[in-house]
């Protein structure tokens, strides 16, 4: 290994070593959230993975709680229930196209 490639590495694991579980999923879910509404849009419509995303949220969210602050919970259950008024609508104008 290079001088180089064992720095990279060194910093890397300095890295990790503040990385949070808590923040991962927390930048897990944003990401989830913004793939969900992407594949709601009428251009990238894919309902089964709109509805994976928001089981996703629904499963992920409560296992934050005590770990994140309560206004962090609280936006993505209104995300999660915001995805899901959207899916519903998404469903509905599917169902009436067809």
């Amino acid at each position: 290994m290079t001088e180089n490639e064992e720095q990279l590495m060194r910093q890397l694991e300095e890295e990790l070593k503040k990385l949070q579980v808590a923040d991962l999923l927390v930048q897990t879910l944003y990401t989830v959230s913004s793939l969900g509404y992407r594949r709601l849009s009428e251009e990238d419509r894919d309902l089964d993975q709109a509805r994976l995303a928001i089981e996703a949220l629904r499963a992920l969210v409560p296992v934050l709680e005590g770990s994140v602050g309560e206004d962090v919970l609280r936006d993505f259950k209104q995300v999660t229930s915001n995805l899901q008024l959207a899916y519903a609508d998404a469903a509905r104008a599917k169902s009436e196209d067809a």
